[in-house]
């Protein structure tokens, strides 16, 4: 069963990417994206329970920020995740994610590979590892 997935990027280019990458590697199924805080937190409320994963960028656009997207997503329910894929995944930002509610924290550049796994692993019948 593939993972009901939903993206927050604002950069186009990486979205184009990223959205078969999920698809075809992670068993994803990308239902939407939003390039704002604002904008995401309204679909994922909007569509409550309707997602299995949200994957978060932390700089967005307008200056908007991934991190109020996990505070938005603080009272979601309990089979849905949402992990941070970022560029500035250092330590001090992954306890930050973490703490704010972050499922997991992965680096674009080294740990896509991690995000897929993840994000296939929700499809299956046991979940995440």
């Amino acid at each position: 069963m593939a993972t009901i997935t939903y993206l927050v990027e604002d950069n186009s280019r990486i979205r184009e990417n990223l959205i078969p990458t999920l698809e075809d590697l992670g068993n994803a199924r990308v239902v939407g994206f939003a390039e704002t805080d604002s904008d995401a937190v309204e679909w994922l409320k909007a569509h409550d329970g309707e997602w299995d994963l949200a994957v978060v960028d932390l700089f967005l656009r307008d200056g908007s920020s991934g991190l109020e997207v996990l505070k938005g997503c603080r009272d979601r329910q309990a089979h849905q995740q949402v992990v941070i894929l970022t560029n500035y995944a250092t330590d001090e930002m992954r306890r930050q994610c973490l703490a704010l509610g972050a499922d997991a924290v992965f680096d674009k550049s080294t740990e896509l590979e991690g995000l897929l796994g993840f994000a296939s692993d929700l499809g299956t019948p046991t979940g995440p590892t």
